[in-house]
């Protein structure tokens, strides 16, 4: 059985099917998402497709996101939809409609709506790690943590776990297109609605698999990378 961790999706579906076909998960295999999976990137829509047609092939933990929370708030008329349009609305509500014209609701499936609002987790955790969309609460434990630490707090406010467990988590953008590491937490959004890359951490190798909207795929080590710390990077 292998652990696999992606980042932050972002709508974008030729990254993450690369990433798929790379790593192909199995029944056996647990496949963590951290959310943000709309918003921002041109397909939402065949992201939520994909993820959903993941629960049938393996082991699926798809935790919630601070945009699937926009996505739904808005969508329920409790926030101002002008403000999560700006933030990567509008290029969700076209992957649905296909006219940036015409941006409504009724293109949303109900299947998606029941997936983002009744499948997604606030958080998962196994025996060595948590696994969060953007952080936690260092003193709580994760059925105590608030909404503003799992949703919206960044990686740079992340300090060690009262648990000793490692942090998985995404949220904060790392515009490198490298993981930021830290002795007790790694941050794998790694900025592929912009110019940087989807990334799929395998916990038990420490492989880090890699692929952007192009199609093009690369790896490294976990142990590659630099290590943060509070006096400043170590290798």
């Amino acid at each position: 059985m292998r652990t696999l961790v992606i980042g932050d999706i972002h709508g974008c579906s030729m990254a993450l099917r690369t990433l798929l076909k790379i790593v192909r998960p199995g029944m056996d295999d647990v496949l963590v998402t951290l959310g943000d999976y709309v918003d921002r990137g041109s397909d939402s829509k065949g992201v939520i497709d994909i993820l959903i047609g993941l629960e049938s092939k393996t082991q699926l933990k798809p935790i919630t996101g601070n945009h699937e929370i926009l996505f739904l708030e808005t969508m329920a008329g409790r926030i101002d939809p002008h403000g999560w349009l700006a933030a990567g609305g509008a290029e969700t509500l076209t992957s649905y409609s296909g006219d940036p014209k015409k941006l409504t609701w009724s293109d949303v499936p109900l299947a998606h709506i029941e997936f983002l609002s009744e499948r997604c987790l606030r958080y998962y955790e196994d025996a060595h790690h948590l696994f969060v969309h953007a952080n936690a609460n260092s003193v709580y434990a994760l059925r105590d943590q608030s909404d503003d630490w799992l949703f919206w707090t960044r990686f740079s406010d992340a300090f060690p776990h009262v648990s000793g467990k490692t942090m998985i988590c995404g949220h904060t953008a790392q515009k490198t297109g490298l993981p930021a590491v830290r002795p007790f937490a790694i941050c794998i959004d790694t900025w592929v609605y912009g110019e940087g890359w989807l990334t799929c951490l395998e916990l038990e190798t420490g492989v880090i698999y890699q692929a952007n909207e192009k199609g093009e795929q690369r790896s490294l080590q976990l142990s590659e990378l630099e290590v943060i710390s509070d006096d400043g990077p170590k290798y």
